[in-house]
């Protein structure tokens, strides 16, 4: 699914950017070297954001000892 009209970001673009460290919007569209545009986008791929980062949150990777 298409997050983003204006950079043809997808929502799986948006969810590896979360899983790999991205906190915002920016930081996740940044990684693709874009830039907010319109901002009808911002809503959902906050959402996106935030659920990944939960599921970070609640099962951690694993460090080896």
């Amino acid at each position: 699914m298409i997050v983003c009209c204006c950079n043809a970001i997808r929502e799986t673009e948006v969810r590896e950017a979360a899983r790999t460290g991205a906190c915002s919007v920016g930081q996740a569209y940044a990684r693709k070297g874009c830039k907010v545009k319109c901002g009808s986008c911002l809503p959902f791929a906050r959402a996106i954001i935030a659920e990944e980062r939960a599921a970070i949150a609640a099962n951690p990777p694993k460090v080896a000892a």
